[in-house]
């Protein structure tokens, strides 16, 4: 698109952020809402799989996070004692690493600066509180009373996007799937130098993933009603009651979880919007349109995805219209096929039965996605 766009990003969360360093880095005049008052996370740590890396060297901020994360290579898979059943290289997108364990402030304080540092503004406290697309334009109000027209509106505002409700109602609202996911950050024990996990216990498995060299996370994903939720004054001995089929590695890390306020937890939701991510000029991205299980953890590499595509797409059409439709047409399948697949590896590890569409899914394997997944987005 030959004139600069002005555009209002509304969340500042990894995806968001992402869209703020692509566009302000091509010209174009790029304002973020962000609810909170500084760039931070919540939770623990993500995996940046080779495709959200290749997208952050895309951004020219790979080297900023391979410096505050932890990089590696290989996936090893263990029973519930630790012992070794299977080491799996990771594929790689390019030239981009294999993989990056990373604090989820760290990144926040990455991408942040990056966008800032393009050129970004970032407003702090605000929500969008009203807005009005008349085809040329978005008229929107914000929460502290700030007025302003935009060329386009992106809501990167996660699982519990205001703007898709403001665009569909509770049509699309997410959907628990039974499941929830808790973790705590814990020192990174010498053996953890890429992601182990332990499985063969059909209640639980648990992750250790390097995030620096210092730090790794402990991660599990478990069957849980969906009104319980932890006791604040003993979440750990929770935890550890959960994983109590575990020994080895798991077993040691957990003995050293002791303030159950370190411990995160999050119920896992999905959001499918079966509508178009687009109405008019006012667009949703990342999990707000498309929010999936972690078991490819693949959501804020989708995000990032998202991100990049829709700013190749900007460059390349006449209209915010038509680099909105030809956004979408690339990136519904694939985003699709990670929700899908996901869901299903998570009925398989769980015992849950799975439909016919979903073992024809599971033939592919996580392996077999990855290497699907590092092919060109």
């Amino acid at each position: 698109m030959a004139t600069p766009l002005r555009v209002l990003v509304h969340g500042g969360g990894i995806g968001g952020l992402g869209l703020a360093v692509a566009l302000a880095r091509r010209g174009h005049t790029v304002e973020i809402a962000e609810l909170r008052e500084q760039f931070d996370a919540l939770g623990v740590g993500i995996i940046q799989p080779s495709n959200a890396l290749h997208v952050m060297r895309e951004l020219g901020i790979l080297d900023a996070c391979l410096a505050v994360g932890y990089e590696w290579e290989v996936l090893t898979i263990c029973d519930t004692a630790g012992n070794p059943l299977a080491k799996i290289p990771q594929p790689r997108m390019d030239d981009a690493p294999a993989n990056n364990g990373i604090p989820r402030p760290a990144l926040a304080q990455v991408l942040g600066r990056a966008a800032t540092e393009a050129g970004a503004t970032v407003r702090f406290g605000t929500t969008i509180a009203d807005l009005t697309d008349d085809g040329e334009g978005v008229d929107v109000t914000l929460s502290d009373g700030t007025t302003g027209r935009y060329d386009l509106v992106v809501g990167f505002d996660g699982i519990g996007s205001p703007l898709r409700t403001r665009l569909y109602g509770d049509r699309f609202s997410p959907e628990y799937t039974g499941f929830a996911n808790w973790r705590v950050t814990l020192p990174r024990q010498d053996e953890v130098q890429g992601v182990v996990m332990s499985t063969g216990n059909v209640a639980a498995k648990a992750l250790l993933t390097p995030i620096t060299q210092e730090l790794m996370y402990l991660g599990s994903v478990v069957a849980e009603d969906e009104d319980f939720r932890p006791d604040p004054e003993r979440a750990h001995e929770q935890l550890k009651e959960r994983l109590a089929g575990f020994t080895g590695p798991v077993a040691e890390a957990l003995a050293a979880v002791t303030d159950p306020s370190a411990v995160v937890y999050s119920r896992i939701s999905q959001v499918t919007v079966d509508a178009p991510w687009h109405v008019g000029r006012v667009v949703l991205a990342g999990d707000a349109a498309h929010a999936s299980t972690p078991h490819l953890a693949q959501g804020a590499a989708m995000a990032v995805e998202d991100a990049l595509v829709l700013a190749q797409e900007l460059d390349a059409a006449d209209t915010v219209p038509a680099a909105l439709q030809a956004w979408e047409d690339r990136r519904r399948p694939r985003a699709m096929f990670v929700q899908a697949l996901s869901r299903a590896v998570l009925k398989q590890e769980t015992g849950t039965p799975t439909t016919p569409e979903e073992d024809e899914l599971l033939k592919i394997g996580i392996p077999g996605a990855a290497h699907v997944l590092v092919k060109p987005y």
